[in-house]
């Protein structure tokens, strides 16, 4: 009989999301980030985590819209239509896939718990970039609200804030 009530709650629950940390280490604000065009929240807002290892995780349950050529960068859209930006280290487009084994294609679905990227880190630092995992919402005009709830240590996986798209 209230089936449309179900269904309107049912949207809602979905317009917010959980963000996970893509790797275990330290996570930080996106203000923190070594480089202007993410601190400066340019492509968006979110948030990095230094890492202690070199397994990379997907932050969000979503699809994989796009793996860059350099193997640096993994784009995931969440079903709330929030698209999410996954940048391994700074300028390390640069280094044109070297230190990066990326395990996901386009059109996977991935979650938390998904290896998207083997980072080798000492590769990454012989080349000297930045390893800094960056996770950012690159279309914040489908954004509501966003909230990161754990800075400092974090384990892969775990989460870290929430994510609300706009109805």
């Amino acid at each position: 009989m209230f089936d449309f009530l179900k269904k309107e709650t049912k949207k809602e629950e979905s317009m917010e999301v959980k963000l996970s940390s893509p790797a275990n280490g330290t996570v930080i604000s996106i203000e923190e980030v070594a480089d202007p065009v993410f601190s400066q929240k340019m492509m968006g807002d979110g948030y990095a985590v230094i890492p202690t290892d070199g397994k990379i995780y997907s932050p969000v349950t979503g699809k994989v819209v796009s793996v860059f050529p350099t193997k640096h960068a993994i784009g995931i859209e969440l079903s709330n239509g929030v698209e999410v930006l996954l940048h391994m280290g700074l300028d390390t487009v640069e280094l044109n896939g070297g230190p990066f084994t990326t395990t996901v294609a386009e059109g996977d679905q991935v979650t938390p718990e998904t290896l998207v990227s083997t980072v080798d880190l000492a590769a990454l630092e012989a080349a000297g970039k930045n390893n800094a995992m960056v996770v950012v919402f690159t279309n914040m005009d489908k954004v509501a609200e966003f909230s990161l709830s754990v800075k400092g240590q974090a384990s892969a996986s775990a989460e870290i804030g929430t994510l609300t798209a706009k109805p």
